[in-house]
């Protein structure tokens, strides 16, 4: 997949004058047109894999929205692969602009009740998918494996050698993406910010992914709007001004949720002064399709 430069931009406003923080925002959105942020790093060597293990079909999971669905998809494509995506839920006629996307550059859609999709972990699905869609290379929901935090890590390596901070704030969803970072960036502070609903777990989960003890990080659960998927007017509100100001588009599921975390926590002087904080914007705009606003 080719790979676009992503530049750093400079977030300025009268809060980080007053507490003597400096706010930085890497653009990962922009480096790739439809493998977006933090997808394009997780499925990087996931497809490695895929082709030296002889596949020529991806298979993943993900709701109607997905913005792992989307890009797994475009991958695919661009890849010269084949893609079959497991939806959560029944078909809903017409098809959103996720869907008719990934449909239109070749993506199979199988679609499955939720209660059936949530035995998906079972050990015996995975046979049942191979007797009904033959051989294919397994991406789990969300896209995080040993592959992806290894495409998080290289990330990781590359932040630690562009920019000077001091802390890393980024959205998390299931946890390899700041598993990633945790392993590399031993020498700065990583906080993550959960989209999901009593997201506590998020740090076993994590936990269980790094790859040596580290006491440099935390995962924040108070700005979740709800949970995953979720908004409040107080966070549409946020993003529309956000992008008055600064010019920079947000995803209402994770992106727009860390920028509202990250204000909460300076105006409550929990960033040290003159300290140097570099959020990373892990892209998925496209879902905002799915929200009325």
């Amino acid at each position: 997949m080719e790979y676009r430069q992503t530049p750093i931009i400079q977030i300025k406003n009268q809060l980080l004058e007053e507490r003597g923080v400096e706010l930085l925002i890497k653009r990962e959105d922009l480096n790739h047109p439809y493998v977006s942020g933090n997808k394009w790093w997780k499925l990087k060597y996931n497809l490695e894999e895929a082709i030296n293990q002889g596949h020529n079909t991806l298979l993943t999971f993900g709701g109607a929205y997905s913005n792992h669905i989307y890009a797994t998809a475009a991958a695919a494509h661009e890849s010269g692969l084949k893609s079959i995506g497991i939806i959560r839920g029944e078909e809903t006629m017409p098809l959103n602009a996720t869907l008719s996307f990934v449909k239109r550059i070749g993506m199979k859609l199988h679609y499955m009740s939720r209660e059936i999709y949530r035995t998906k972990d079972d050990p015996n699905f995975n046979q049942k998918l191979i007797d009904q869609f033959g051989k294919f290379y397994l991406i789990p929901e969300g896209g995080t494996n040993v592959f992806a935090i290894k495409g998080c890590e290289e990330w990781a390596d590359i932040l630690n050698n562009e920019s000077d901070f001091d802390y890393l704030c980024l959205p998390v969803g299931t946890g390899g993406t700041i598993a990633g970072m945790i392993n590399v960036l031993n020498n700065k502070k990583i906080i993550g910010f959960s989209s999901l609903r009593g997201g506590a777990f998020l740090e076993d989960e994590t936990r269980r992914r790094v790859n040596h003890k580290r006491d440099n990080w935390r995962i924040e659960t108070e700005y979740h709007f709800g949970g995953y998927g979720k908004v409040k007017k107080e966070l549409v509100d946020f993003i529309f001004e956000f992008e008055r100001t600064y010019q920079t588009p947000l995803d209402p599921v994770y992106t727009a949720k860390m920028m509202y975390g990250i204000f909460e926590l300076i105006k409550a002087g929990r960033f040290k002064h003159q300290s140097k904080i570099l959020a990373l914007h892990t892209g998925g705009l496209q879902g905002r399709a799915g929200f009325n606003f």
